[in-house]
């Protein structure tokens, strides 16, 4: 991607331009066929748990947004992939956790920066697809609901999910009172039960 072209993109809004530029989804998830995945939620409970090993145990380690870590032995340490929705993601972050391979969850495009953009197997999930979730919810979903979504439909061995209480412990991504911050974690956690009612691959840890 031209860097000069994604500028000029976004600022107009194009989502064409993005969605054209994106990996096709069947690419990005074929990396996943036969992998065990550890999908790490930022709920503020699993500070209290002893996942960490179990997690960087993982094939594949998938985080979100910021990706916080208070402790290895709570969150483990390794991070092979990052969705970003939440977040304007610069370098920083990005070396610091290891270049992960980069996603943008998100529908909007104002928070899209440039290391996200400019990474060779660019990824962006479906607008349409958000709106489908969206649709069913009401509320906009969240990008670890996103991520659940666009893993399960994957070739993986199996998806294990921690950090995932739906708001009841609030999030470590920020601190906004839970009236703000635009999800509906009642109507998220029976979407996801219905989700993993259907597929015995994914695990929901807690």
């Amino acid at each position: 991607m031209n860097r000069l072209a994604f500028f000029f993109a976004r600022l107009l809004r194009r989502e064409g331009f993005f969605q054209a530029a994106s990996q096709p989804e069947a690419t990005l998830l074929a990396r996943l066929k036969g992998k065990r995945v550890a999908l790490v939620g930022n709920a503020r409970a699993l500070a209290e748990a002893d996942h960490g090993a179990a997690i960087d145990g993982a094939d594949v380690v998938v985080r979100l947004n910021g990706a916080p870590m208070p402790a290895a032995r709570s969150h483990g340490t390794r991070t092979d992939w990052l969705a970003v929705a939440f977040i304007r993601l610069y370098d920083p972050l990005w070396q610091r956790l290891g270049r992960p391979r980069l996603l943008w969850i998100s529908p909007k495009l104002h928070r899209l920066t440039w290391t996200v953009a400019r990474q060779p197997d660019f990824y962006r999930y479906p607008v349409a697809r958000y709106r489908q979730i969206k649709a069913e919810l009401g509320p906009g979903p969240s990008t670890g609901l996103m991520v659940i979504d666009l893993l399960s439909r994957s070739d993986l061995a199996e998806l294990r999910i921690y950090g995932f209480d739906f708001f009841a412990s609030h999030t470590l991504s920020n601190d906004r009172p839970l009236d703000q911050i635009g999800h509906d974690g009642g109507g998220e956690a029976a979407w996801a039960a219905r989700l993993f009612a259907r597929d015995p691959r994914l695990i929901h840890v807690k």
